[in-house]
C-alpha cells in the first residue's frame, strides 16, 4: 500500500483570482478572437480549472471597429431579430450591423460560443468592448 502525501482539492469560489486581459481587436478575423476570449472568460488556460465554477478573467476587447471576417461574410452573414409582434422580423448583414454596432457583432459570437449554462451571463458581464482604443480599465490591466 502506497502513502500518498497530495491530494487533490477543488478551488473554492474565494479561491478565484480573476485577472484583466487586452484583445486587440485591429484586422484580426472575427472567429480567432472570439475563441480566445471565450477561452479567457471561462478561464481554460488557468491549472486551476473547473467546469462547474466561473474561474475565468476579465477581457477588454479595444478596437472592435476594425475587426475582419473572411470571403464573401460581410454581405452574406446575417444577423436575425425578432421581436415578437407580426411582421417584427429585422435582418441585417455583417456589414451593415458593423456600421451601427460593432460591440452588438462581437458580443453575439462570444455568446455563441459560450457554453449553454448558468455561467453564461456572468462571463458576458466580464466582456467589455470598445470601438476604438480609448477604455476606462488602462489602470487595472
Amino acid at each position: 500500500m502506497t502513502n500518498l502525501t497530495h491530494t487533490t482539492r477543488s478551488i473554492k469560489v474565494s479561491e478565484i483570482d480573476r485577472k484583466w486581459h487586452i484583445i486587440d481587436a485591429k484586422n484580426a478575423v472575427l472567429g480567432r478572437a472570439v475563441s480566445e476570449i471565450t477561452s479567457l472568460l471561462q478561464g481554460k488556460y488557468k491549472r486551476s480549472y473547473v467546469p462547474y465554477l466561473d474561474c475565468g478573467d476579465n477581457v477588454v476587447v479595444i478596437n472592435a471597429a476594425n475587426i475582419a471576417v473572411t470571403g464573401n461574410k460581410g454581405a452574406q452573414k446575417e444577423y436575425n431579430a425578432y421581436s415578437g409582434f407580426p411582421g417584427g422580423r429585422k435582418v441585417r448583414t455583417f456589414d451593415e450591423l458593423m456600421k451601427i454596432s460593432p460591440e452588438k457583432v462581437i458580443r453575439n459570437a462570444v455568446s455563441g460560443m459560450l457554453p449553454k449554462n448558468k455561467h453564461r451571463d456572468e462571463r458576458l458581464g466580464r466582456l467589455f468592448i470598445f470601438d476604438d482604443a480609448k477604455h476606462p480599465y488602462a489602470d487595472k490591466v
